[in-house]
């Protein structure tokens, strides 16, 4: 009973594209569902340093901009409840070897919405940004330890090719790649699962 009220009380979620407008209460978001993420397996000081050169209203005014990257915002009652990002990267790791893959570069959704079906709907219109940007694969890094957010990601249709390497402050965690065929007929048995979810992550 509760998580059916939990699904209906979000239901009336409004996803949308971020606008320049959007970038304080985004960099605020963005930071506390990162911190809340990982804290547990970083330091205090290395995680300030990644929060203060990642998440700031300039920062994020930067990337609502750039052509090269669709925001998504999941908001519920005009607040942000999550938020994908999608963009163009030359720069994938070593075993993305397909010249048409676009990075789904962050994938954050508040606690609340988690079981209500909200971050499924917000995994569609990130593919279809994908799409949109010429995407015929979708990849993303995801944190080693992050086992909830892996479990997500293959439902959605992500299989694990590899690993690469991410930053945060000093701390050079391990991440898992995964990639996604963007074609209709493979992505039938994709996005299936109501759960929520490093890439640059959560």
């Amino acid at each position: 009973m509760g998580a059916n009220l939990s699904t209906r009380a979000f239901a009336d979620a409004v996803i949308r594209r971020g606008v320049a407008s959007d970038a304080a209460a985004l960099a605020t978001f963005a930071a506390r569902t990162f911190a809340e993420a990982f804290a547990d397996g970083t330091s205090p000081d290395d995680m300030q340093a990644h929060l203060a050169a990642t998440y700031r209203p300039d920062l994020q005014a930067r990337e609502l901009a750039d052509p090269a990257v669709v925001t998504l915002l999941a908001l519920h009652d005009d607040r942000i409840v999550g938020f994908a990002q999608v963009r163009l990267n030359a720069n994938a790791p070593a075993c993305v070897t397909l010249p048409d893959a676009v990075e789904l570069q962050r994938f954050y959704a508040d606690r609340s919405v988690h079981g209500t079906g909200l971050t499924t709907r917000l995994m569609q219109f990130a593919l279809d940004a994908a799409r949109e940007l010429g995407g015929r694969h979708a990849w993303l890094g995801v944190w080693e330890r992050n086992t909830r957010a892996m479990a997500f990601y293959r439902k959605a249709g992500f299989d694990d090719i590899g690993s690469t390497h991410y930053v945060v402050g000093s701390d050079r965690q391990i991440d898992r790649v995964f990639l996604a065929s963007l074609s209709p007929l493979d992505m039938q048995k994709a996005v299936r699962s109501p759960e929520s979810t490093h890439t640059e992550q959560a």
